[in-house]
């Protein structure tokens, strides 16, 4: 493994005192529903800025077609939902984190209807509520069918803009966290970071919550929006944060397969409202894998629909929409988007493939968004709580971004205290950093950063994809390590070669994990170890400069 890998500390080199200093009490990097949600509640106790990667309106959250899930019936309970949670975990959820997060729902979701946002209503104005994979009962609030995430978005965005002391800095691209030295346990002084217009700038806050979202597009085929990079699980590892999990990635069973096409996500709530799965035979594969057939865990269909695929030499399955009573009303966003490629779902069969979908694992906090570097949180789909597991339930995703945005906006608010009562015993000051960093450019020759990017997609899509094996893991690792040779060292001037760097090192984590875990568990799948290992479930906890993981076993109550 390229030695750059665990001693690159800092992007770019650069003196402090040379750049534009902007002050504020808590910066929020990321502009989803977590990142909203954290600005929001931490105006309450100070200033915030709010970046944007790309315009506010582009995040995963904005992707999202699937709901929101929470016990909002008299039909269905709290334990429910906790016990499908940790079924889809495959035995890796932190019990304690479970029930917190889903036991915050029904708050959650009367909280973002208060803030005006709008959902799907029957006959009557009560919710309409729908049911996806792995639920044992209806409990998905959706907006519009399909377009539950662009709502969601839009009434949080809305909310920010009502908040005076908010500032949305768009098109700002975050490059590394302040840390004022690189021992162990240094504190997050905020960030440094990169606007079109303005340059270099270095943000100095008291808290920093890191919402940056999830690692997709490290896969060759993904569902993700581009932005998601993998930005935020390379600089808090840069930074010295420790990162979770990270070898489990949830691949979507459902995505639009067509030469040429986006994998456009044809929803979970699709297959939950009776759409069947069908192989090239015309034959319903899924009843005879799992008991719940179209509607099993997402790495189970996912896997099944690889192995048939590979059994009958055909590049993908057929989602059948047909069984469905007024396609085009429920899902007018999927329908819309089928329509260029002369797909009506009232008659069509849809060809669909898995992607890579949800990052598992990342930035491992604690249950109010702490990481390990003091000052610093992490949020939403760039974290590890504990909730998922091994698997995420579908439409967990939302529910979690929205509570713990809100955890860490209330957290992030010891910070901004003058006394050294808060959860680390000190309070991160800024200050002038003088030279951080004084790595010199290499003397190899111009890069191809589309090659490197299209280099590490297919390798990663090949050898750490939904079904894995040692030797496969093995060879994406000496790939990444030769693109690293060639790229890790090297001194950029924009995102796209800053956004190559973090890929290349989120994946190279990634590969490490899945190394490591020889076992089967939800979403990793390793062909040469069928089985989940014997014994407690545990994480592997990864941290700069640290060769082997930390295991830690699941939490199954809350600690004393």
């Amino acid at each position: 493994m390229h030695a750059l890998f665990d001693e690159r500390r800092y992007l770019i080199p650069f003196r402090s005192i040379l750049l534009p200093q902007i002050f504020t009490d808590t910066l929020v990097i990321g502009s989803g529903a977590a990142g909203l949600t954290a600005a929001i509640q931490a105006s309450a106790h100070g200033d915030v800025i709010l970046l944007s990667k790309s315009q506010l309106e582009t995040s995963n959250t904005s992707w999202a077609q699937g709901g929101i899930a929470a016990v909002l019936s008299s039909e269905d309970s709290a334990a429910a939902h906790v016990e499908d949670t940790l079924a889809a975990g495959a035995g890796l959820c932190d019990v304690p984190m479970v029930e917190r997060i889903i036991g915050a729902g029904p708050e959650a979701i009367e909280r973002l209807l208060a803030w005006g946002m709008r959902a799907d209503r029957d006959e009557g104005a009560s919710l309409e509520l729908a049911r996806e994979g792995g639920h044992s009962h209806r409990r998905i609030v959706h907006c519009d069918g399909d377009a539950t995430g662009r709502e969601m978005a839009r009434c949080l965005i809305e909310q920010v803009h009502l908040r005076d002391t908010v500032r949305v800095f768009d098109r700002c691209f975050g490059l590394d966290l302040i840390t004022p030295s690189q021992s162990d346990r240094s504190p997050c002084m905020g960030a440094v970071t990169f606007h079109p217009e303005y340059g270099l700038q270095m943000i100095w806050a008291r808290a920093t919550i890191l919402a940056s979202g999830g690692a997709g597009m490290v896969w060759r085929e993904t569902t993700n929006p581009q932005v998601a990079t993998a930005d935020g699980m390379a600089m808090a590892y840069r930074a010295g944060a420790t990162v979770a999990d990270v070898g489990f990635m949830q691949f979507h069973p459902t995505t639009l397969y067509i030469a040429g096409a986006h994998r456009a996500l044809i929803s979970e709530a699709v297959r939950g409202e009776g759409a069947l799965l069908l192989d090239a035979n015309g034959d319903r594969f899924m009843v005879d894998r799992h008991e719940l057939a179209e509607l099993a865990p997402r790495d189970v269909v996912s896997r099944s629909i690889v192995q048939q695929t590979a059994r009958l030499g055909t590049p993908h399955v057929w989602l059948d929409p047909r069984p469905i009573d007024g396609f085009a009303r429920r899902f007018p966003g999927i329908t819309t988007s089928l329509k260029p490629f002369g797909l009506d779902p009232s008659r069509d069969l849809i060809p669909v493939n898995p992607a890579a979908h949800y990052a598992i694992g990342g930035v491992r906090t604690d249950a109010t968004g702490r990481t390990d570097v003091p000052g610093l949180y992490a949020v939403g789909e760039v974290a590890s709580t504990g909730l998922h597991g091994a698997n995420r339930l579908a439409s967990n995703s939302l529910l979690e971004a929205v509570v713990m945005g809100r955890a860490a906006g209330l957290a992030a608010a010891e910070m901004l205290s003058d006394t050294d009562d808060n959860a680390w015993g000190t309070r991160p000051r800024t200050g002038p950093v003088r030279v951080i960093s004084d790595i010199r450019p290499s003397e190899t020759g111009e890069l191809d950063l589309t090659d490197v990017r299209s280099s590490v997609r297919s390798a990663m899509w090949r050898n750490v994809g939904i079904e894995r094996t040692g030797s496969k893991l093995s060879d994406a690792m000496n790939m990444l390590d030769m693109w690293g040779r060639y790229t890790l060292d090297k001194i950029f001037d924009d995102p796209e070669g800053w956004e190559t760097q973090n890929m290349l090192l989120a994946a190279m984590l990634i590969t490490r994990s899945a190394s490591w875990r020889r076992e089967t568990r939800g979403c990793h799948t390793r062909l040469d170890f069928m089985e989940p290992s014997s014994g407690v479930p545990v994480h592997d906890l990864w941290k700069k400069g640290q060769q082997d993981p930390v295991e830690v076993a699941v939490l199954v109550q809350t600690e004393a």
